[in-house]
């Protein structure tokens, strides 16, 4: 634990950086949901815009980091610290879908490339002794950051533009810690990825779990305010609805990473899409009985939010030491792609079908992935224990920068084994 607090203490700039950004992303996600719904969006318009920030966050994790690189991450920081700023007054004064598309398109852009320079930043402040303490507390630190956002929900009333300039003002004071850092600028080195077909063949299962888990936690935390409102809960109750979720999520890392290590990852798949395809009907049947639905939603988030740490350890589980770095780039395409496709899958079943819907979307995405595993364990069998990597936590949304913490702590482990081999 001292090793954490001097962590915390000798970082806490970048930890500050990151707390701000993720409570006003965690506020702005949920407010834009919840002002959609009282504006009269209807479910197609919402999806495009929740999706048009995750193609914002694929292509600023494909382009920052070469922009990092020729400008520096000071600068680059505090231009896409403004930008973002920028974005969210204008979703509170220009209240329209097209306008607030493009304006999530940039928001993702902005938010991937804050990200990046903050986890190159945490990347170059560790060493092997730390590497796995750091990415716990730089995890921790973004999902509960993003749980302390959902209730600044209650500040003020979502159909004002307060909520909004809060959101804004926090990514402003992110800003200030980091500018003003004394310490050098760590290097960006990015790595050519290895083809996808070359992925596929080495694991299509792992690679299909991050697919679902990209639609899958997508759609949940954009669509899920709209899904509240509409089922007439209050701001406060639609709040905690989505704060419960993040709770879950945190809470499912770390048992299920370590189940994992100690069953194999396949087995822990196979529990996830078991206990998805339970609670989300669940969720359904209850969905007028808000605190019955709160605790199911909980475990839901349990079990969901830990698919793509465990999926994406599944991947380095049947790669090579030089496979490593680049697999992760295109690991980020796909759950990118994932995360695209979720919210606009979601929107079309409610608006075919109504809020419940919410809940049919992962029921059928786990329900095609469970028959995929299920093949996949008949007719490849599973890898030894022995030859796992271990599970290292992972953020809730990864960039390119997410892989080299990975990787790198990934290789320390792997020093670590040979010289007990000796």
């Amino acid at each position: 634990m001292n090793d954490v607090f001097k962590i915390l203490r000798a970082n806490w700039p970048l930890f500050f950086g990151l707390s701000m950004i993720m409570i006003a992303n965690g506020l702005q996600g949920t407010l834009l949901g919840v002002r959609a719904t009282i504006e009269d969006f209807s479910y197609f318009s919402t999806g495009a815009i929740m999706s048009s920030y995750f193609a914002g966050f694929f292509l600023g994790s494909r382009y920052v980091p070469n922009l990092v690189s020729k400008v520096g991450h000071i600068r680059v920081f505090t231009a896409l610290a403004s930008l973002a700023s920028g974005t969210v007054l204008i979703n509170g004064l220009i209240v329209e879908p097209v306008t607030w598309v493009i304006v999530r398109l940039v928001a993702g852009f902005a938010y991937a490339g804050m990200g990046i320079v903050v986890e190159s930043w945490v990347n170059s402040r560790s060493n092997n002794k730390i590497r796995g303490k750091l990415m716990g507390v730089y995890v921790i630190c973004g999902f509960g950051s993003m749980f302390f956002g959902q209730f600044l929900m209650n500040v003020a009333d979502p159909q004002g533009i307060a909520l909004f300039a809060i959101a804004s003002l926090l990514v402003s004071i992110a800003v200030i810690p980091l500018s003003l850092s004394a310490r050098p600028a760590p290097d960006i080195t990015t790595a050519k990825p290895i083809s996808l077909k070359a992925l596929i063949k080495a694991s299509p299962t792992a690679l299909m779990g991050i697919f679902v888990a990209g639609i899958t936690g997508a759609a949940i935390m954009t669509i899920g305010p709209v899904f509240a409102i509409e089922s007439g809960m209050s701001v406060a109750q639609t709040s905690m609805f989505i704060a419960i979720y993040i709770l879950g999520g945190v809470l499912g890392q770390i048992p299920l990473g370590q189940l994992s290590d100690k069953i194999g990852r396949r087995s822990v798949i196979i529990v996830i899409c078991v206990a998805t395809l339970i609670l989300t009907p669940l969720c359904a049947f209850f969905h007028e009985d808000y605190y019955i639905l709160c605790g199911l939603f909980a475990m839901l988030g349990f079990f969901t939010a830990a698919l793509y740490p465990v999926c994406s350890a599944y991947t380095h589980d049947r790669l090579t030491k030089d496979q490593m770095v680049g697999a992760s780039s295109r690991v980020i395409i796909v759950s990118g792609l994932g995360s695209l496709s979720g919210p606009i899958l979601v929107s079309i079943g409610m608006t075919f079908f109504g809020p419940i819907a919410f809940f049919l979307m992962p029921f059928i995405v786990f329900t095609i992935f469970t028959f995929l595993v299920l093949g996949r364990s008949i007719i490849n069998p599973a890898l030894p224990l022995a030859k796992q990597t271990s599970f290292i936590l992972m953020p809730m949304r990864a960039t390119s920068m997410t892989a080299n913490l990975v990787n790198e702590r990934l290789r320390g482990k792997s020093k670590k084994k040979k010289k007990k081999a000796k």
